[in-house]
């Protein structure tokens, strides 16, 4: 791609309105792979821009985030990250069996607080 056809990564955020920032973001999760000079600087071609048009406006369109997107990027590409969702979408909540039915709540009660107090720690 030649420097004439295409734009910095500033060039590319002033034209798009997406920062720099976000356009590096952007480009680490795989969702807009901007080619490289062998300097290693961004180039943004039209393929480029026109991919971050398209994604803002389906974005706008289906009312999700970039995050949405970079997840369901994810799904596509990560075979056991797809099939931990699947199971656990399809999964229905059973008491384990040396838990009696009275105590089942408190037992998820402690173990969500433990869960909570190890994330803090």
């Amino acid at each position: 791609m030649e420097r004439l056809e295409s734009l910095t990564v500033h060039e590319a955020a002033a034209t798009t309105g997406w920062s720099a920032r976000m356009l590096r973001y952007l480009e680490r999760v795989g969702l807009v792979v901007p080619p490289r000079t062998s300097g290693g600087y961004r180039l943004y071609g039209a393929p480029e821009l026109q991919r971050l048009r398209t994604l803002r406006e389906l974005l706008d369109q289906h009312h999700l985030g970039l995050s949405d997107v970079a997840f369901a990027k994810r799904l596509r590409e990560d075979p056991k990250l797809s099939t931990s969702v699947q199971a656990w979408l399809e999964a229905r909540p059973s008491r384990p069996q040396s838990v009696p039915s009275s105590d089942w709540l408190r037992f998820e009660q402690d173990k969500c607080r433990r869960l909570l107090a190890a994330a803090a720690a």
